[in-house]
């Protein structure tokens, strides 16, 4: 096949990984077979392809009740973090005010937090401030978490052709997540910048 399948096109597993897969897609896929569409990208592709492979269905970890309501709570600096900890209103709300208009909630400080349940909102604050003295420093680079195959991608687009802008990288990936791919992910090849 060398066109990629709509996801609402029966399919079997050796032709699900074939393709990429963003998002939307993967839930429209889970809603065609009956699965549970909730959880990341990572585990939507994993519970499509292993109902493909064997017929069985991955069930998302059942959650338990949230011990804290970290959208209505009363924050301050004593709160402590818990496993089940919420970026919402309330919590940007709370750290803009401790940290100015500045604060942006990015992925390295959200990855802290998840990170440290038990410490306090003190310590998050703390560590907000550390992870934004990074930017100072020339050679910094926020990390890309695995399951982030697009920025991944436009990075390793943008090393390799540094002349070349985002929005040639963008088209580039447009072009080849229209084609197979070998393994799950998208992996840049210079023959991309042609």
């Amino acid at each position: 096949m060398t066109h990629k399948p709509d996801p609402t096109d029966p399919m079997d597993a050796a032709t699900f990984k074939k393709w990429y897969w963003d998002k939307p897609e993967l839930t429209q896929i889970c809603v065609q077979l009956g699965l549970p569409k909730t959880g990341g990208k990572d585990a939507l592709r994993a519970r499509v392809l292993r109902f493909l492979e064997t017929g069985e269905v991955l069930r998302p970890a059942p959650r338990g009740k949230a011990r804290f309501n970290w959208a209505k709570a009363d924050l301050t600096r004593e709160t402590a973090i818990t496993e089940d900890v919420s970026f919402g209103p309330n919590f940007r709300r709370f750290m803009a005010g401790q940290i100015g208009p500045g604060f942006v909630c990015h992925s390295d400080f959200m990855d802290w937090v998840r990170g440290h349940p038990g410490k306090t909102l003190a310590d998050a604050i703390e560590a907000w401030f550390a992870l934004e003295a990074r930017k100072d420093n020339p050679e910094f680079r926020r990390d890309i978490a695995p399951h982030n195959n697009y920025l991944q991608y436009l990075r390793d687009y943008r090393d390799a052709n540094p002349t070349h802008s985002q929005d040639q990288a963008k088209a580039a990936w447009d072009r080849r997540k229209s084609q197979p791919i070998e393994g799950e992910r998208i992996v840049y090849r210079p023959e991309d910048a042609a």
